[in-house]
């Protein structure tokens, strides 16, 4: 899977930066019986659903030259949204000070999730302020870490 991301990131790459946005994440699953192949684009002040159809417009023909993808599948192009997942390195550094969600894949004291605020992110340890005291959590460990939306 991580070949076909790679594959979508370089083609997406000069697409996205003409149109004045930048990649925040690319996604290859199965959902159900189907296969998505998801961009997530962002830029200062979020992005628009006509910055999202312009830059899906103009990547569908050149996805058509990976043809080591053998299933059919739907490609899709959106924003990362407010409870966006963290997942690279520079998106710890961007959200550092914000409240963040790590729901763990075995309990940490007990616990699977934890919010707390972002306090640190280095060599793939997750640093956060949770219950006045701070926290240290591998980020192999997590299966899902996420900005926190309140309403």
């Amino acid at each position: 899977m991580a070949k076909i991301d790679e594959a979508l990131e370089k083609i997406a790459l000069d697409v996205c930066q003409r149109h004045g946005v930048y990649i925040y994440e690319t996604e290859y699953k199965k959902e159900g019986s189907e296969y998505f192949l998801r961009l997530f684009i962002d830029k200062e002040g979020g992005v628009t659903i006509e910055d999202c159809e312009n830059v899906s417009r103009e990547i569908s023909p050149l996805l058509d030259n990976l043809t080591f993808i053998k299933e059919a599948y739907i490609f899709e192009v959106s924003s990362p949204g407010i409870d966006r997942v963290l997942s690279r390195d520079w998106h710890f550094e961007k959200v550092m000070g914000e409240e963040i969600e790590i729901k763990l894949f075995a309990p940490l004291d007990g616990k699977k999730e934890f919010s707390g605020i972002l306090k640190g992110y280095n060599d793939g340890i997750i640093t956060i302020e949770t219950e006045g005291k701070e926290i240290q959590i591998e980020k192999q460990k997590a299966a899902s870490v996420r900005l926190a939306f309140k309403f």
